[in-house]
C-alpha cells in the first residue's frame, strides 16, 4: 500500500497575526479506502491562495468560508488523477479538479463539485486548472466583463493592484484584450515591474515599496482612472480611488493587505474615500466568482483560446513537495510569487 502524507493546520496564527511555516505540519496518515459514490484520487497539484488566511482563524469573517480545523488536513484548489472510483461518472485515469481538495497525497474525494479536465484545453499543463483556466482566470475575465465596464475605443485607463499575482497578472492582459487603452499595474518589486511591462504588455508599472504611489499614478494616468481591479485594499487602494473619474468602477476582488487583521470584509474605508465614491458615483461592489458559476465554462474556453493564440501569457511559481505547501502559502502571502503559486505534489 502506498505511503500517504498530509499537511495539517498545527496552530492558528491569531486574528491579527501573520501566518508562519510553523502553523502547518506534514505527517503520515492512513491510505483511504474508496466508498460507494466516492472517488479515490492521487494529488498532482495544490493551490495556495490569499483567501486561505481567513480559513486559518476560528471565525473566518465570511459566511461562505468555513475555518480549517486544527490537526486536520487543510484544503483548497487541487488537481489530481483518479486511481479508483465507485461513482458512475468518474473512471481511473480521469484528470479532475475541485476547490475543496485536501492537502494530502492520496484522498477520497466527493464527486460534488469535482470537475473533469478536458485535455484539449489543458494539454500537458494541468496546473492551469488552478490558475489561468481556473478560479483566478475566471475571476479576472468575468470580473472585468461584469464589473469593469471596459469599452473598446473609449481610451480608458485600467489599474490593477497585486498586478504580478495569480489574478492581477491576468487581469491587466485581459483588460487590454477587452479594449482598455492604458494598463497600469501596481506591484512590490522592480523585477515584477519589468515583468509587467516587458513580458505582459502593461503600459506602466508602479513599485509601491519604493515609489510615491500617488505621484506615479498621476504620471501614468493623466486622464484619471476609469476601472480599478482591486486585489489588495488598504492604503494602496485608497490612493487609487482618489484618482478615479466620475462614473468609474472598482472591481473588488481581494484585500490581501488586511487578511492578517481582525476587520470586517470588505474592510471599511476612511470617510474621505467613502465621500469620494459617493460624490463621483464610483461603483465598488464585492465580486465573487462563485456567484457566476454559470459563466465558468464559457470563460475557460475563451481564456484557453487566448493562451493558445499567444495573446494571454501565464506565469507560475512552482514549489516541489507536499511538505512545502505551508511554506508556499506563507511565501505567497508575502509576495514571493510571480503569477500563480502552485505546489507540485506528484506526477501522474
Amino acid at each position: 500500500m502506498p505511503r500517504n502524507r498530509r499537511t495539517v493546520l498545527a496552530c492558528r496564527p491569531g486574528v491579527n497575526g501573520e501566518s508562519r511555516p510553523e502553523n502547518f505540519r506534514t505527517e503520515d496518515c492512513g491510505y483511504p479506502v474508496v466508498q460507494d459514490g466516492k472517488v479515490l484520487a492521487k494529488t498532482l497539484f495544490l493551490s495556495v491562495d490569499p483567501y486561505m488566511r481567513c480559513r486559518m482563524n476560528e471565525d473566518t469573517g465570511s459566511h461562505y468560508l468555513s475555518p480549517w480545523q486544527l490537526d486536520h488536513a487543510c484544503e483548497g484548489g487541487g488537481v489530481g488523477v483518479v486511481i479508483d472510483s465507485k461513482h458512475k461518472d468518474f473512471h481511473p485515469g480521469d484528470y479532475v479538479e475541485t476547490w475543496v481538495w485536501p492537502w494530502q497525497e492520496y484522498s477520497q474525494v466527493s464527486p460534488e463539485g469535482l470537475r473533469k479536465l478536458d485535455p484539449t484545453l489543458f494539454g500537458s499543463r494541468l496546473s492551469l486548472a488552478l490558475g489561468a483556466l481556473g478560479m483566478p482566470g475566471a475571476t479576472a475575465l468575468v470580473g472585468i466583463r461584469e464589473r469593469g465596464h471596459v469599452t473598446p475605443g473609449a481610451n480608458q485607463t485600467f489599474v490593477v493592484s497585486g498586478a504580478a499575482g495569480a489574478c492581477g497578472s491576468l487581469a491587466g492582459q485581459i483588460a487590454r484584450l477587452e479594449g482598455a487603452a492604458n494598463i497600469v499595474g501596481i506591484c512590490g518589486s522592480e523585477e515584477k515591474c519589468r515583468l509587467l511591462m516587458e513580458e505582459l504588455g502593461f503600459d506602466h508599472a508602479v513599485n509601491y515599496r519604493t515609489d510615491n504611489v500617488a505621484d506615479r499614478l498621476k504620471e501614468a494616468c493623466p486622464r484619471g482612472v476609469d476601472s480599478y481591479f482591486d486585489n489588495v485594499g488598504g492604503e494602496i487602494s485608497e490612493t487609487v480611488i482618489k484618482q478615479m473619474n466620475e462614473g468609474s468602477h472598482v472591481i473588488l476582488c481581494g484585500q490581501i493587505s488586511v487578511y492578517n487583521k481582525d476587520v470586517p470584509y470588505p474592510p471599511p474605508l476612511p470617510q474621505e474615500v467613502t465621500d469620494i465614491l459617493k460624490e463621483r458615483n464610483i461603483t465598488r461592489e464585492r465580486f465573487l466568482i462563485m456567484n457566476y458559476l454559470d459563466k465558468f465554462e464559457e470563460s475557460g474556453i475563451q481564456l484557453a483560446k487566448w493562451i493558445q493564440e499567444g495573446k494571454l501569457k501565464v506565469k507560475e511559481t512552482v514549489v516541489e513537495g507536499i511538505e512545502k505547501t505551508g511554506e508556499a502559502f506563507v511565501s505567497m502571502m508575502k509576495g514571493g510569487n510571480v503569477g500563480k503559486m502552485i505546489v507540485h505534489v506528484a506526477d501522474p
